[in-house]
């Protein structure tokens, strides 16, 4: 559900008007088929590493571990980074959203609360995190299930529109199966990847879930099919029902068609689904920047009171500076638009393929080490099927997004800036760890684990 909660919010409510206003009907659904197939080659990776290595942090120790201390310290920083400016656009977007109801309140108060709401809940145990985020990720699921429930019933004249006739497959047919060519899949793709980063937050948790060996492989079996079974079926019953050339103007194609489907007060459930929505990726997003942190801490790689726990075992200090630059980046979207901003949300951007290129690389790197210290791939409780098929595919679909990124001109300056960033990062690993010969802890929770013990 935490998964679920990460991947379902505005890249499907308010996005999948673009993809399908972009690829066409039937393009838009290849384009997701395709952010699909990368997100379960990763979650596969990722499942391997997590069950050997059940840390708080996740892909940031496996990488440190098994790639190397500077590749985990880039994508630990990365990774933190570009959650806590999204977390801080959430809280924004939340409080806009409020104004439906109440337009007479300002925003930075709804705002306020959401943040007071978000911290308290990060602020208890994890369980307490985990129960809130199942109930936020339940409405969104009970809200995608109706939809496509009485969608599917419109399409088919079982359910009447209320000034349009049956569309049966009229959309996918009328303009060819491809109006917008392959070239629009392509543009759409950005979107749609961008829409599924947010799974990999099962890694984060893994550190404290109760058996990790057993519950990981089973969300992993179920998570990546239910994802792709929703967001499919939605946009399958979206290009259904709107025609292509009108879905990439709406605000939410999802309100559209309640709308014509006649659901009394359309409008008013969806802006509480999607404000739900938002507050729960706020709140994964607070959970997982305060895990990274707590791992970059425990690995030397950030200042050691971050790694500092409170009462409940939550790494209060973490949690308080992700907050703290999440109402910073929340700033600097009026202050500073055309210069700090467009970086953070540029970094922001190609975070979360970053994140999945590590995953496979590290998994590649841990199996050979696994091997080469006497392993045998048979005692592995999960392991990734048709290795090394699977991680390498991976890494060359997450190379060919940042490659056709380069492509796209729109989307080119935040390649410059992302990568920009990167290099800088390893460039004060370099000057602050390599050259100064400061030798990193290496008996810190995230690599205390020996490949020869497992």
């Amino acid at each position: 559900m935490i998964s679920l909660g990460g991947v379902i919010g505005t890249g499907l409510f308010l996005g999948s008007g673009y993809a399908i206003g972009e690829a066409g009907p039937l393009g838009a659904i290849m384009a997701y088929l395709f952010g699909g197939l990368i997100m379960y080659l990763s979650m596969v990776c990722l499942g391997e590493l997590s069950v050997v290595m059940p840390v708080s942090g996740s892909f940031q120790a496996h990488a440190t571990k098994f790639i190397g201390p500077a590749t985990g310290f880039v994508v630990g920083w990365v990774y933190w980074l570009s959650w806590a400016m999204y977390v801080g656009l959430e809280f924004i977007a939340a409080g806009l959203l409020m104004k439906r109801w109440f337009p007479d309140v300002p925003t930075w108060i709804w705002c306020a609360i959401f943040v007071v709401l978000l911290f308290s809940i990060n602020s208890l145990t994890a369980k307490v995190f985990a129960e809130t985020e199942y109930w936020f990720a339940g409405i969104k699921v009970l809200a995608v299930i109706l939809f496509i429930v009485i969608g599917s019933a419109a399409i088919f004249g079982v359910i009447d529109l209320k000034s349009e006739p049956t569309p049966y497959l009229s959309n996918f047919i009328g303009d060819g199966l491809f109006p917008a060519g392959m070239v629009g899949i392509f543009i759409s793709m950005m979107t749609v990847v961008f829409a599924f980063q947010g799974s990999e937050i099962m890694g984060v948790a893994a550190g404290e879930t109760e058996e990790p060996e057993k519950n990981i492989p089973k969300a992993i079996r179920t998570i990546v099919f239910r994802i792709l079974l929703f967001y499919v079926l939605a946009i399958f019953v979206l290009s259904a029902i709107v025609p292509y050339q009108e879905a990439g103007v709406l605000e939410s194609p999802f309100v559209t068609v309640f709308e014509m489907v006649g659901i009394p007060f359309a409008a008013d459930i969806m802006n509480f689904v999607i404000l739900t929505a938002i507050l729960s990726v706020g709140n994964t997003g607070l959970f997982a920047c305060t895990r990274v942190m707590y791992s970059l801490a425990e690995s030397g790689m950030a200042p050691k009171i971050f790694a500092k726990l409170n009462k409940s075992g939550v790494p209060s200090y973490a949690l308080l500076l992700t907050l703290c630059f999440a109402l910073l980046s929340l700033l600097t979207s009026v202050v500073a638009e055309d210069t700090l901003f467009v970086v953070l949300l540029s970094i922001s951007g190609i975070g979360g393929t970053l994140t999945w290129l590590a995953i496979a690389v590290a998994q590649i790197g841990f199996r050979r080490q696994y091997i080469k210290n006497g392993g045998k791939v048979e005692d592995l409780k999960y392991r990734v099927p048709l290795y090394p098929l699977v991680p390498i595919v991976c890494i060359a679909m997450c190379l060919f997004i940042f490659a056709f990124t380069f492509y796209d001109e729109t989307q080119r300056t935040s390649l410059y800036w992302g990568f920009g960033f990167i290099a800088a990062c390893y460039l004060y690993y370099y000057l602050k760890y390599k050259r100064k010969n400061i030798e990193l802890p290496i008996d810190t929770q995230a690599a205390r684990i020996e490949t020869e013990e497992i």
